[in-house]
């Protein structure tokens, strides 16, 4: 029983980080497009990203493709790397300005009550947790309940 509970090499729950990383990214990209003034062209504008119009709606794709290829395990570590670079431009362009409590090159402060590190810390929580979901999924794959799994299988069973 303590050994059971002990346990630790069940590949089937990445399905559960799959889901939880893909899940965040897919809802925040159809929310750029459906909210544009508030999480789209209209904040990237707000915060110093160059080319809102594009990058704006750039984003949103990026976020909705490769969180949905994230979702049912299709190229699952190619689909991170973008999420990857996605999620690190979102820390550097919003929550080090909280950190700093100004802005700095491009991007400007955000409107939050507290500035510093513990604010920073505080905003970006869920962006720490997917650049952490992200890095998982691309050391170790979809899993075992995923098309890459369900490709590589049958590469395997016809060589």
């Amino acid at each position: 029983m303590l050994k059971r509970g002990l346990q630790t090499d069940n590949m089937k729950a990445i399905m559960l980080i799959r889901l939880l990383v893909g899940w965040v990214f897919v809802v925040e990209g159809i929310l750029k497009f459906a909210l544009p003034d508030e999480l789209g062209v209209g904040r990237f504008a707000s915060i110093g990203i160059p080319a809102p119009q594009v990058m704006g709606r750039f984003v949103g794709a990026v976020e909705i493709i490769c969180g949905s290829l994230v979702v049912v395990g299709l190229l699952t570590r190619l689909a991170a790397i973008p999420l990857l670079i996605d999620i690190s431009v979102a820390i550097l362009s919003t929550k080090i300005p909280i950190w700093l409590g100004h802005g700095y090159w491009l991007f400007s402060l955000p409107k939050v009550k507290h500035y510093g590190f513990l604010s920073m810390l505080h905003e970006a929580r869920t962006d720490f947790s997917m650049v952490l979901g992200l890095i998982f999924l691309l050391i170790v794959g979809a899993g075992c309940f995923s098309i890459d799994a369900h490709l590589t299988s049958k590469a395997d069973y016809q060589s």
